[in-house]
């Protein structure tokens, strides 16, 4: 296992990550987190722990700029703005692209909240690279239907059963999903799925589901 902080530009902005990469990698994940959050949520870090026990890759980074982050913690104008999440995004799958160990890994795209729909405008930008889309408790309405029509790759969809609003958005935005999906409830679990055992049955789906489209 190596494990590497790294800085990925993005255009406007250079951002700070986490790589970590298993021994003859099968894939990275990039991890996009919800608003409010950082490279350091402990929701997708413990996701993240559980996916490199199969032997896949992850890079967890922040989305925004240090003062980016301060000023949308003052007047949240940067937590929605799902056109620049998702650019930012694109520009990191294009950086995973270029570096000697990852640039011949497919991509995973794991979205929390608002980073689900920053993570499917990505993977509609960048089909060549991006082999699927995890969403947990995301927001994938907020991508838009033109974006969500656009998608190609296979996307796996967990909610929460308890995640009432953002159960019905996750419904209504599947039907407009141009790929295959899957929509999986949690029973039980809220949106942050802080019950016994929610997030690991989160962790364990999304290993499956990768393990599944890597063959």
């Amino acid at each position: 296992m190596t494990s590497q902080a790294v800085t990925v530009p993005v255009g406007d902005a250079d951002l700070a990550g986490d790589l970590e990469l298993p021994a003859a990698a099968r894939a990275v994940v990039l991890f996009a987190h919800g608003s409010g959050s950082s490279r350091h949520s402990p929701r997708n870090r413990a996701v993240a722990a559980e996916l490199r026990t199969a032997g896949l890759g992850t890079l967890l980074m922040d989305l925004l700029s240090a003062d980016e982050e301060r000023r949308d913690r003052a007047t949240g104008e940067h937590r929605f703005d799902i056109a620049l999440l998702a650019r930012r995004l694109a520009a990191a799958v294009g950086w995973l692209a270029d570096q000697p160990a990852t640039r011949d890994l497919p991509v995973v795209l794991f979205g929390a909240s608002t980073g689900a729909a920053a993570a499917l405008v990505a993977a509609a930008e960048r089909p060549e690279k991006v082999l699927t889309v995890v969403s947990r408790g995301g927001r994938p309405d907020l991508a838009g239907g033109e974006a969500l029509r656009a998608v190609r790759a296979p996307v796996l969809l967990i909610v929460g059963g308890r995640d009432g609003h953002v159960l019905r958005l996750n419904e209504e935005a599947a039907r407009s999903l141009g790929g295959p999906h899957t929509l999986q409830v949690v029973p039980g679990a809220t949106h942050l799925f802080e019950e016994p055992g929610a997030l690991e049955e989160v962790a364990a789906s999304a290993r499956r589901w990768c393990e599944e489209h890597l063959g």
